[in-house]
């Protein structure tokens, strides 16, 4: 019996000799300045604003002055973001690869689609 347990040991230890060693999956990272163009789908909400925002360790910040941004991004690229300037708010998501991305919003009235270029 010890033989046979040996032998399994053995062949285990050969098996995982020779299975290749799993890396891990390095994160993009989507760090630095980005460019948002915002556009709304009502006329009656304006239509194209641009705002500036900061990305340091997957962390969302503000990168104007007149407009306040906190969220987050994953290490697949999907975003998830608050603007806010006074009582305006909107909630925006998704999915930053590269340089660019795009997704959507919604505020309390309005609603529209983004995209994005790193600057």
């Amino acid at each position: 019996m010890a033989q046979f347990r040996n032998s399994l040991i053995v062949t285990g230890l050969l098996l995982s000799a020779t299975a290749p060693i799993a890396q891990p999956a390095h994160a993009a990272t989507y760090d630095g300045q980005w460019s948002v163009q915002i556009a709304s789908n009502s006329p009656a909400c304006g239509n194209g604003a641009s705002v500036s925002i900061g990305i340091s360790n997957g962390q969302v910040a503000s990168g104007d002055a007149s407009m306040s941004a906190r969220g987050r991004v994953a290490d697949a690229g999907e975003i998830s973001v608050t603007l806010s300037n006074g009582v305006k708010r909107a909630t925006g998501s998704g999915h930053l690869a590269g340089s660019s991305g795009s997704g959507t919003w919604h505020g309390p009235l309005c609603s529209g689609t983004w995209t994005a270029q790193r600057i």
